[in-house]
């Protein structure tokens, strides 16, 4: 009964922070995004450098590309499987705000509430949620580098084109699609740093509604502008056989 008392005070605990947090924040809305925005567009920019660099030391894949509005007509069905890989790259950022929210917040709380053996044990799972915070903020860095460099080294080959060419055809929706899905890590980061760790659950719930709309507009771009973007910078136009020198 005790412990069911003490998980209730601490959601309540929490809701009640996450209302006067964004109370707090409509006044000062733009000081907030302002903040937010910047570290994730810092971030992106990052990973597209290392996506730069990795793209030239993989190996690319020299079987035949396909891709939508370049090889083959664009359809509206080619914006589902980018909507799902981000759609899970965002809930995994989103799930990693959520537990830095735990561990600064909910957790010392709930410890508070308990003695012996439930305290410690909440006094290290705290401990272990900003560890998996951490680990999950490494893990996607670093597997996104990887898996869109090989793309990279894949499709600069393919195309006869330049790495750094490459890049730059992305930017119009890589730098809106990554700066999405960074928002709420920009935002566990900007919190951690101040130490308000209280603010996090409606930090969560605030980046994953902006970064929706976002991911929407940036795969639109993927499908249906990119490819003209590569079709005006490669001096190779592929048909279904063979590539012909245009």
């Amino acid at each position: 009964m005790r412990a069911r008392t003490a998980n209730s005070h601490v959601l309540s605990s929490g809701l009640d922070e996450s209302r006067e947090t964004l109370a707090g924040w409509r006044d000062d809305r733009w000081r907030v995004l302002r903040g937010w925005f910047a570290l994730s567009v810092a971030i992106a920019l990052t990973l597209l450098a290392a996506v730069w660099v990795t793209s030239g030391l993989l190996t690319p894949d020299l079987s035949p590309w396909k891709l939508p509005g370049y090889t083959e007509p664009s359809h509206l069905s080619d914006m589902l499987p980018i909507l799902y890989r981000n759609g899970l790259v965002l809930a995994l950022h989103a799930t990693a705000c959520v537990a830095g929210f735990i561990a600064g917040a909910s957790m010392p709380l709930a410890a508070e509430q308990r003695t012996g053996i439930s305290r410690w044990i909440h006094v290290k799972a705290g401990q272990l949620a900003i560890c998996f915070v951490a680990a999950v903020t490494i893990f996607s860095l670093s597997t996104q580098a990887l898996y869109l460099g090989f793309q990279g080294a894949t499709l600069a080959m393919q195309l006869h084109i330049s790495h750094l060419e490459l890049i730059l055809s992305v930017l119009p929706h890589a730098l809106i699609e990554l700066t999405a899905l960074f928002l709420p890590l920009a935002a566990w980061l900007i919190a951690s740093r101040r130490g308000q760790w209280n603010q996090l659950l409606a930090a969560t719930a605030v980046t994953v509604v902006i970064a929706i709309p976002m991911l929407i507009v940036a795969a639109t771009i993927e499908v249906f502008v990119w490819p003209h973007i590569l079709h005006a910078i490669s001096g190779y136009h592929y048909s279904l056989d063979e590539w012909v020198v245009r």
